[in-house]
């Protein structure tokens, strides 16, 4: 029973990362988007597959559905994945038992990937398309790093309070 609300819950907080994707506030070379939460979320609760999952499928149904397959597709997804695995194993290693400052640490580092990763597509993405201009990643990097820093102590902090309700739900051992 509880594989099966597991993969149920995958699937919401799959469907959550694409439509806050796509909800994002958009300027160009600075994205604010909160499709990660969902993501570390699932990681946190059920491992490094099920985070990793989360992040590919719920972010390659955004960005098909935003932006179709490109050359940098892939590239756009990895990130996601990456801190999905990342925040799901350093659970998983803890025992599933990460206090409120471990899960604000961890949060920090998968968000600084996904921004630093990010921001290497996004050069990649502007010379092959040919829209880079000089300025275009050094332009908006600080600010990029300051939302990505924001958005993770917010998180941090609500993600343990997140967690105990779906383990209610999940059927899962509240801590």
């Amino acid at each position: 029973m509880f594989k099966t609300k597991q993969l149920v819950i995958n699937a919401m907080l799959a469907a959550m990362c694409a439509a806050l994707g796509a909800l994002a506030l958009d300027m160009t070379s600075i994205k604010v988007t909160f499709e990660s939460l969902p993501i570390l979320l699932g990681a946190l609760l059920f491992g490094p597959v099920a985070g990793a999952a989360i992040g590919g499928v719920g972010t390659l149904i955004y960005q098909l559905l935003r932006y179709g397959v490109s050359a940098t597709t892939v590239l756009w997804i990895l990130p996601y994945v990456l801190s999905g695995w990342l925040c799901g194993y350093a659970a998983k290693k803890s025992g599933f038992a990460l206090n409120r400052s471990q899960v604000l640490l961890l949060v920090v580092v998968c968000e600084l990937i996904v921004t630093l990763i990010n921001t290497g597509v996004m050069y990649l993405d502007a010379r092959i398309y040919g829209y880079y201009f000089p300025g275009f990643i050094t332009g908006s990097l600080a600010i990029r790093l300051v939302i990505c820093v924001v958005k993770a102590v917010v998180f941090g902090a609500i993600l343990p309070i997140l967690l105990q309700a779906v383990k209610k739900i999940a059927g899962a051992p509240a801590e």
